[in-house]
């Protein structure tokens, strides 16, 4: 906790060994760290991201940070490397918005269910938005915003472009600390654009009180508006590798699973094609979305993959 009288601040962006901050009265800061607080590379690492309050001194030539308070929660992933490393996303949030596509480029599950089990494994709430109903012909963004529905994960139906359902996301977002992700093409900078109007994250025009307006592809950042909006925007991912979730606890990542789980006719049951399998049975009866279990069968796999692969760069470093 900051000490008694000390100013406090809210980062908005952190930039190598420095961060861009909005302090208590509103006034945008530019501010080093105390090297206490970088790690052995001499960087900051995760030990202050976006949404971090932290406590600052004014000396003459710099505003400092001095600490880090306490954080409430963090949503992670696995930094991009061969070595298995956390990276923290952004801290302190209230929920985390999954943008994805309905068409061009097309929804990718995987994707989508990758982020909403990182955000259930650091106990954020998580909220679906289906950009670009225009190209929506065949009213798929129905079907796949009822799947997750069953999952406890709410949806927004949307066209950034046009403005159409942008009011409605723009009033769940609001006194919430939202943090977007996208995969690349998606929409998520229109969105963004579309949510704060003035907003040129191409350009990187912003008169907001939040870092002074540089560019916002490269590295997360926070924007905040008068009417209560705190909006963090993050590049546009490729993939997404999770961080603290492994093959044989990922299902207690999907929470419609949780009422079937433990009820298998075999304790170690696969739910592939198992005889007395409760979860197949709840897929079949429609208690679960078939997309939402075939993916987790994929994903699954592909973290099974993942562990074996790296036991086996493991056992090479240790000949």
């Amino acid at each position: 906790m900051s000490e008694p009288g000390a100013d406090t601040a809210l980062v908005t962006r952190v930039d190598f060994g420095g961060c861009a901050l909005v302090g208590d009265g509103g006034e945008t800061l530019d501010a080093i760290v105390r090297a206490k607080l970088m790690g052995k590379k001499k960087s900051l690492g995760n030990t202050v991201v976006v949404g971090d309050r932290v406590t600052i001194s004014r000396e003459p030539a710099h505003v400092v940070v001095e600490a880090v308070e306490p954080r409430r929660n963090a949503f992670s992933r696995r930094a991009s490397g061969e070595r298995a490393e956390e990276q923290v996303v952004a801290a302190n949030l209230d929920q985390v918005v999954m943008v994805a596509a309905i068409a061009d480029p097309p929804f990718r599950p995987g994707l989508v269910d990758r982020v909403m089990a990182q955000a259930e494994h650091a106990g954020i709430p998580s909220r679906l938005v289906l950009n670009k109903i225009d190209l929506d012909g065949e009213n798929e963004a129905k079907a796949i915003l009822e799947a997750y529905r069953v999952a406890g994960i709410t949806g927004n139906a949307l066209c950034a472009k046009r403005g159409d359902g942008v009011e409605e996301l723009r009033h769940a977002c609001r006194g919430r600390r939202s943090l977007f992700v996208g995969h690349s093409g998606v929409g998520k900078s229109t969105l963004l654009s579309a949510l704060v109007p003035g907003l040129d994250l191409v350009a990187g025009d912003v008169n907001l009180k939040t870092g002074k307006g540089r560019h916002t592809t490269t590295a997360a950042v926070l924007f905040r508006t008068d009417d209560g909006l705190e909006l963090i925007d993050t590049p546009g991912v490729r993939t997404f590798g999770m961080w603290g979730i492994g093959a044989r606890d990922l299902e207690q990542h999907y929470l419609e699973f949780r009422p079937f789980l433990g009820s298998c006719r075999f304790g170690d049951c696969r739910h592939l094609a198992e005889p007395g399998c409760a979860l197949r049975g709840a897929v079949d009866s429609g208690a679960i979305a078939r997309r939402r279990w075939e993916s987790f069968v994929k994903l699954r796999e592909e973290l099974e993959q993942e562990q074996s692969l790296g036991e086996r760069r493991g056992s090479r470093g240790r000949l």
